[in-house]
């Protein structure tokens, strides 16, 4: 079956789920075509209590949602407890928030008999959203919370080895009081998923995803005439210049690297250091992955987690083979990793060059690639020299000029002495390869609303 809980440490297959039958995506699009009737005109106060209480499930259930976490892609305890609380996080603000950013907004005119202007914002129905297995909780939560924070319905088709996660977050919902067809999970196939981008009732589809995902789904969306968003992959600069507090930004880049298993779309995937600190840097960033400590990721002791499964180990293992095929080298940092489970070896690539193909991959899961740049204008070169735009990192002792270097690195999101942070309050999205649109804030919200505006004329008023 294609839906299937794997445990990524063990290589148990734990649960399997049937795909949908056509009959049930027929009635989980009526559902939810009926839902958004009512839940368009629901009051906000409404909408508050029930985004409210799902944040508040997710609080007094964390342990339970973090250990399907564990089983089922390999997150360790600490982040499966962090990621459930970011989602209650972004539940509750845009529980306290959605009215206000919702507030029609008054225009300014350059004449008076231009009337008086006002834009206002109205859901258009449902949005299909398509979300990865890296974060099965939290992924779900950035595009839901705003969408029926604004009105909308929405069909969920989530990551095939996540299926638990996905059934837990419809049970949510329906636990917090949402109108029965609001949120809906299927297991569907993509051929179902094709059939429902096409139904004239769906008005949007979110992915998060791969690029080959993305590029499927938005063609879809597209000869549909339907507006989509894409969150896609990304391979983040993390720059280090001559300045840096050495000993912090190693520490940042460790972690910015390695949480979540290097299996993060805004991770620090390449280090690009000046080449005043680039041995020092090194030498520490060395020592730093050395003391992860691989194994069992319900073991508190655990820093390092497997990979989500053993063919996304076999993949990693093969591109880091071509990479060194093509002129780069590849050094095996820290303890051997346990041999049970979907490990691989943390491992850092350098003397990467334009040539090899690898110097423009994204690799999801524990490997770093390293650049040294002879100054911060060549750091600057490299940071940009990539198909993606999603994150990224300056780290040095002058903040405000590490803002000038930010201006400068073409991405959606740049962070100062900090890896690239996902928050409930800060916006998220990226350019290029990296996809289109942004979730969370005001801007998440209104994606997929109709901006209408709505204009008082005096009658006697000249037309032009």
């Amino acid at each position: 079956m294609a839906y299937a809980t794997t445990n990524p440490y063990t290589g148990e297959v734990l649960k399997t789920f049937p795909d949908a039958t056509d009959s049930q995506v027929d009635q989980a699009l009526d559902d939810a075509h009926n839902a958004f009737l009512l839940w368009k005109d629901t009051p906000f106060s409404q909408r508050k209590a029930i985004l409210q209480r799902a944040a508040d499930l997710l609080r007094k259930r964390a342990s339970d949602y973090a250990r399907l976490l564990t089983l089922e892609m390999g997150k360790i305890t600490a982040e499966g407890l962090a990621e459930v609380e970011i989602s209650a996080g972004i539940f509750e603000y845009y529980a306290n928030n959605m009215e206000a950013l919702l507030a029609p907004v008054a225009l300014s005119v350059a004449h008076p008999y231009e009337g008086k202007p006002t834009l206002v914002y109205e859901p258009l129905g449902i949005i299909l959203a398509i979300e990865p297995w890296n974060f099965p909780i939290y992924q779900v939560a950035r595009i839901l919370a705003p969408q029926l924070a604004a009105g909308n319905t929405m069909l969920l088709k989530h990551a095939s080895n996540v299926p638990q996660s996905a059934a837990a977050f419809d049970q949510l919902m329906h636990d917090a009081g949402l109108p029965d067809g609001a949120f809906r999970n299927l297991f569907a196939t993509r051929q179902q998923v094709e059939k429902i981008i096409n139904d004239p009732r769906i008005h949007g589809v979110a992915l998060t995803g791969s690029e080959g995902a993305g590029a499927i789904i938005a063609a879809q969306a597209s000869k549909a005439l339907k507006k989509s968003t894409m969150e896609l992959g990304g391979s983040d600069a993390f720059v280090v210049l001559a300045d840096a507090e050495l000993d912090k930004t190693v520490n940042w880049a460790v972690f910015g690297r390695h949480w979540n298993a290097g299996q993060v779309c805004v991770s620090s995937k390449r280090m690009i250091v000046v080449d005043e600190v680039y041995d020092a840097f090194l030498s520490r960033y060395i020592e730093g992955v050395a003391q992860l400590k691989a194994g069992d990721p319900f073991d508190p002791s655990t820093t390092l987690a497997p990979l989500s499964s053993q063919a996304a180990a076999d993949e990693i293992r093969a591109k880091i083979r071509e990479a060194v095929s093509h002129g780069a080298t590849a050094t095996e940092v820290g303890p051997r990793v346990p041999s049970q489970g979907a490990f691989v070896q943390p491992t850092i690539l350098s003397n990467l060059t334009p040539d090899n193909p690898a110097y423009y991959w994204e690799f999801f899961g524990p490997v770093t690639m390293i650049f040294r740049a002879k100054n911060e204008e060549e750091a600057i070169q490299i940071a940009n020299d990539s198909p993606y735009g999603l994150g990224g990192s300056v780290f040095t002792a002058d903040p405000l000029h590490g803002a000038e270097v930010a201006k400068r690195i073409s991405t959606g999101m740049v962070f100062v002495n900090h890896p690239t942070s996902p928050k409930a309050d800060l916006p998220f999205g990226g350019i290029r390869r990296s996809g289109y649109g942004r979730e969370l804030t005001d801007l998440g919200i209104k994606e997929f609303v109709n901006h209408k505006l709505i204009c008082i004329v005096d009658i006697d008023a000249p037309f032009i």
